[in-house]
């Protein structure tokens, strides 16, 4: 007879027991994101001491004394403009510019996310409705499929920070400003994986059901919007994820050149023009948890949208 399989810690009767249990799950699953977080954290601090231990010796060498551990520990942890900065530091620059400021204010960083975030959204939009469009063409027509995938794939050949100030100079000959060079941008980096990944998609079904639409006589329309574009979504989610992401890229990027004083690439370049690498860093972050956060908000939307469809793995 076999060993009765083994209960969870705190799997007992009654609420207490549901209680441990749900503490079990969460801690098993928090675990691992936990010890990643700390190695990281160790990494990081130790790569501060690294980088910025030079200028501790050099005002040591200048004093005509010897730096002792203790000194350099103190003194790479704490300075004003290291070349990397503690993870402290950034997390009291963070919460000076977030917590401690009003959202209307210029000196907080949720204001200057916002205006980058709409940039983002603007340009995403763009993108993947023109990706939606390109693809469905394609898949339907040979010439656009021997004509248009080439250079869309070309286009990705060319870099961001070479393309970025051509397109905000000629919408500027123009009198266009603001927002929309921006969301050009950002969709000019967030249409490619969506025309890629709604290709795919769209192709996936196999030849025994595009026979069966035959067979029930459905046009071309029907078949996209009852087989194909349904057959498509679980690709169209895992493109949209990359493409927000590159989407938030590009309005960073379009901040740049134009020495914007609003958005997070604002923050950047004013941090690299005087080398407030504590801004720099906290900017960077607060991109990262915006990118964290789009991409949470698509994967919920896939996962009530593949749920009611009965897809959901």
């Amino acid at each position: 007879m076999s060993d009765p399989p083994l209960a969870a810690p705190g799997a007992g009767t009654g609420r207490s027991g549901r209680v441990g249990l749900l503490v079990w799950r969460i801690s098993g699953a928090a675990g691992p994101v936990l010890a990643v977080i700390l190695a990281l954290l160790a990494i990081w601090y130790a790569a501060t001491v690294w980088l910025n231990a030079q200028w501790v010796l050099d005002q040591a060498a200048r004093a005509d004394r010897m730096a002792g551990f203790g000194d350099i520990l103190r003194g790479t942890l704490n300075q004003e403009r290291p070349v990397l900065p503690a993870p402290h530091q950034v997390a009291a620059e963070l919460w000076n510019t977030v917590a401690l400021q009003p959202v209307t204010s210029r000196r907080s960083l949720v204001w200057h996310a916002w205006v980058t975030l709409s940039a983002t959204l603007t340009g995403f939009g763009i993108g993947t409705v023109l990706g939606i469009a390109l693809a469905i063409g394609i898949v339907h027509n040979r010439a656009m499929d021997m004509s248009v995938m080439p250079w869309a794939i070309a286009s990705q050949t060319i870099p961001i920070l070479a393309i970025a100030p051509m397109i905000i100079v000629v919408l500027n000959s123009v009198g266009v400003q603001g927002l929309l060079p921006k969301a050009i941008i950002s969709a000019y980096l967030s249409f490619f994986p969506v025309v890629v990944g709604m290709v795919t998609g769209l192709r996936s079904p196999d030849a025994a059901q595009l026979d069966l639409m035959r067979t029930y006589s459905a046009s071309r329309a029907q078949t996209l919007w009852k087989l194909r574009f349904p057959a498509s979504l679980p690709y169209l989610f895992a493109s949209l994820k990359v493409g927000v992401a590159a989407s938030l890229v590009g309005a960073i990027v379009g901040e740049l050149p134009t020495g914007a004083v609003r958005g997070l690439g604002a923050r950047l370049l004013s941090g690299s023009y005087y080398g407030q690498t504590v801004q720099i860093w906290a900017a960077l972050l607060m991109a990262a948890f915006c990118a964290a956060l789009l991409v949470g908000l698509i994967g919920l939307i896939q996962r009530l949208t593949l749920g009611r469809m009965g897809l959901a793995r």
